[in-house]
């Protein structure tokens, strides 16, 4: 069967994986990268990590003797989108790659949205232009590869007059294999430059990047989802250890490529995310837009379809800061998630009335706010640990309920059952709290945590003419299935309650603490 080399280049690092059409991952690796933050919304992460750290994976991967170097037909990249690496003519970075979760921009995306009549911020002509054409619009969050580029140019000008192109990470990557400088029609949305409403036929169009001010000769040209972009150079197939026959195809964000790999891909079969930040999305047959909860339907990775779109920004990433910080050097923390999650399991639901907000790094859906920061709420001299972890798995949940609402609006049906994915997934906790916080059913799949990386081989497998999508389904078998338990439902309809009402009486707080500090005039 034809197995596909899949690099995944998610934020805190890339997994390398061999998989079959099948849906079998037969063999991985996973290299750590470091992210340079900074009090001024600075996220930031050196593209060179990205490639030494694919590297040594592939390396070990094609060492493990799984298959022979010439077996590989294909190499898919997936990852993190909403990125800025801006590259000289040799394809060489010029600056750190400015990452989704940077929001130095802000100020730059608002001032390009704003004026005349306003509607949640933006001119109400040029949102009504954005939404038209592209489905959606730029974040006011400053979180988007358009805010990333306005502010590289006003904050590094020389840098952006030498960039003779800007691109998404997974797009950079495919430059590294192929040489060649491109784009797919749906890695390049989040650039708000594109006329989506025909998804086969995506293209830049005059009047968004007029309204943007982007320079088109910066931006890469355009190929079709799910295609082939060229073969592999010999270098990089050296680098990689594989054999210089393997052809590369177009990349993926993430979401588009853990979509797939859910194997929720018919029209509106729902799928649950939970890694370092999460979604609830469907594949559906129509364009759409809900500027006021930031969701749209946007051009999906298979070819001719969209994919609801929607993001919380820090799931997975919340249970994460309790481990590395607050509970480090404990036997819990020393354990990694499983124990976690066994010490939640000690709390009864509702974690005795605490509260978490996991708004750690703002929040895009169901409010585009990146001011708002997360924490403890209602906590005692007598609330354990057990109740601090099992609160943050339910703050977290409490979130995607507060998402599934709108959500569920935008698609006009009920999404359920939902099929589980990501790391999140893989605790048996997790998934029964989900259940239960939003009263569906979780379909939690086997190998959640393979979800990126099986999607982006079966779109290999696709782009090589050797796949269906209707066949994908019956290749990604389900783990473990739970219903909600309906005892809980009193008791999370009231920490719902709290977690929404919280969030409105907070966020004057957070706009006064968090705002940008202006210099003196």
């Amino acid at each position: 069967m034809t197995c596909v080399l899949a690099i995944d280049l998610g934020t805190g690092g890339p997994k390398v994986a061999l998989v079959d059409l099948g849906g079998a991952v037969l063999a991985t690796a996973f290299e750590p990268v470091e992210t340079q933050l900074g009090p001024d919304g600075r996220a930031e992460q050196r593209p060179q990590d990205w490639w030494t750290a694919i590297t040594a994976c592939a390396q070990r991967v094609m060492a493990s003797g799984t298959v022979p170097r010439d077996a590989v037909r294909a190499v898919a990249v997936t990852g993190q989108w909403a990125g800025t690496v801006a590259v000289d003519a040799r394809g060489e970075p010029l600056h750190p790659a400015i990452t989704w979760l940077d929001s130095r921009g802000a100020a730059a995306a608002r001032r390009l949205a704003g004026g005349g009549p306003r509607i949640e911020g933006y001119a109400a002509q040029k949102l009504a232009l954005w939404v038209r054409l592209t489905g959606g619009a730029p974040s006011l969050s400053g979180r988007d590869p358009l805010a990333h580029i306005l502010w590289l140019r006003e904050a590094h000008p020389r840098v952006y007059e030498e960039a003779a192109a800007l691109l998404e990470p997974v797009d950079w990557l495919n430059l590294k294999l192929t040489g060649l400088v491109s784009a797919s029609s749906d890695t390049i949305t989040m650039h708000w430059v594109t006329d989506t409403r025909d998804p086969l036929r995506v293209r830049y169009d005059e009047r968004l990047l007029r309204l943007s001010t982007l320079d088109r000769e910066k931006l890469p040209d355009l190929r079709p989802t799910a295609s082939v972009v060229g073969p592999v150079t010999s270098a990089a197939a050296e680098a990689l250890g594989i054999g210089p026959g393997a052809q590369v195809v177009t990349a993926t964000a993430d979401t588009m490529s853990a979509a797939v790999g859910s194997g929720a891909v018919a029209d509106h079969a729902a799928h649950l995310y939970v890694g370092t930040s999460s979604w609830l999305s469907c594949h559906v047959p129509y364009k759409k837009t809900d500027p006021f909860h930031t969701i749209a339907s946007l051009p999906s990775a298979l070819p001719g379809r969209y994919l609801v779109s929607c993001e919380q920004q820090t799931a997975g990433a919340s249970l994460a800061m309790v481990r590395d910080r607050w509970l480090a050097g404990t036997p819990e923390a020393d354990g990694g998630f499983e124990a976690l999650g066994d010490l939640a399991a000690q709390a009864p639901p509702g974690s005795g009335g605490v509260l978490f907000l996991p708004w750690l790094n703002g929040e895009r859906t169901p409010v585009d706010d990146h001011l708002a920061r997360g924490g403890w709420l209602n906590l005692g001299l007598d609330t354990t640990r057990a109740q601090l972890v099992r609160s943050v798995m339910e703050g977290v949940a409490l979130n995607a309920r507060w998402m599934q609402e709108p959500v569920e609006r935008f698609c006009k049906r009920r999404l359920d059952p939902v099929a589980f994915i990501g790391g999140g997934a893989k605790s048996p906790l997790w998934s029964r709290i989900f259940a239960d916080v939003l009263q569906r059913e979780i379909r939690a799949t086997a190998e959640p945590i393979h979800a990126n990386v099986r999607g982006a081989a079966f779109l290999a497998g696709i782009a090589l003419g050797e796949l269906d999508a209707a066949a994908i389904p019956e290749r990604v078998p389900v783990a473990a299935v739970f219903e909600p338990d309906r005892t809980t439902t009193a008791r999370y309809d009231e920490l719902y309650d709290a977690f929404v009402k919280t969030y409105k009486a907070t966020r004057p707080i957070y706009r006064r603490l968090n705002a940008p500090t202006r210099s003196p005039a």
